[in-house]
C-alpha cells in the first residue's frame, strides 16, 4: 500500500479542521457560496412539495437563505440528531408558512382558499419533507453529488476508491481491499475519513478548531 505524503496529510488536516459551517459563520464568502450551492436544490424541492408555485420558488429561496445568513451563528449541534439540514428545514417551513399567510391575507387574491389549504399542509407534521418523497431523495442526491465533487480532490486515488467501493457500491471491505492491495482495516479507515469530511461539508459536524 502506498502511504500518503506528509504534505498531503497536513493539507487534508488543515482543510477539514473546521466545518463548512464554521467557515460560513466567519463570513467566508466562498464557504457561503458553497453552502447555498449545496442546499438550494433541496430547499427548492421542499418548497415544491409544500405546493409552492414554481414562479414563487426563487423568491422563497432568497428569503430562506437570507434568514440562514442572519441566524447562522445561532446554529449549534448540541445533540447527535441535530443537523444543519434539520435546522434549514425549520427555516424553510417557517418561510413557506409566511408565504401562504401573506396570500391568505389578501382578500382579492386568486387562489386564497388554495393558499389556506397549502398552509394547512405545511402545518401538518405528516407532510414533513424529512419523511422523504421521491423528489426529496433526488434533491438530496444532488446535494451529496455536489458535496462529493467538492471534496474529491482532497484525497489520494486509493483512499477515494476504497471509500467509493465500500460506501457507495456497498461492497465488502475485504473485497475492496483485495482489489486495491490494501488491508481491510485501511479500507475502513479510508471510508471513515471521507465520510467524516463529507459530513463536515454538509454541515453535520461542527467544531471550534481554527
Amino acid at each position: 500500500m502506498t502511504g500518503e505524503s506528509n504534505d498531503h496529510r497536513v493539507a487534508w488536516d488543515r482543510s477539514t479542521s473546521r466545518s463548512l459551517l464554521a467557515h460560513a459563520q466567519q463570513d467566508d464568502a466562498s464557504a457561503w457560496t458553497r453552502l447555498v450551492g449545496l442546499y438550494a436544490p433541496l430547499v427548492a424541492a421542499w418548497c415544491r412539495r409544500w405546493g409552492v408555485a414554481e414562479q414563487d420558488v426563487l423568491d422563497l429561496l432568497q428569503e430562506v437563505f437570507a434568514a440562514v445568513s442572519k441566524n447562522l451563528n445561532h446554529f449549534r449541534k448540541e445533540q447527535p440528531h441535530d443537523t444543519f439540514r434539520g435546522w434549514l428545514l425549520t427555516i424553510a417551513r417557517n418561510k413557506v408558512r409566511d408565504h401562504y399567510r401573506r396570500r391568505t391575507g389578501q382578500p382579492a387574491a386568486i387562489g386564497g382558499t388554495e393558499a389556506s389549504l397549502r398552509m394547512a399542509q405545511v402545518l401538518d407534521p405528516h407532510s414533513e419533507p424529512a419523511a422523504s418523497s421521491a423528489d426529496d431523495e433526488i434533491a438530496f442526491g444532488e446535494v451529496l453529488r455536489r458535496a462529493l465533487e467538492s471534496i474529491r480532490g482532497e484525497f489520494q486515488e486509493h483512499t477515494w476508491q476504497a471509500f467509493w467501493g465500500v460506501a457507495v457500491e456497498g461492497r465488502a471491505a475485504t473485497d475492496v481491499a483485495a482489489d486495491l492491495a490494501m488491508q481491510p482495516g485501511a479500507v475502513r479507515v479510508a471510508k471513515s475519513r471521507v465520510l467524516l469530511r463529507l459530513r463536515r461539508e454538509l454541515g453535520d459536524v461542527q467544531n471550534h478548531e481554527s
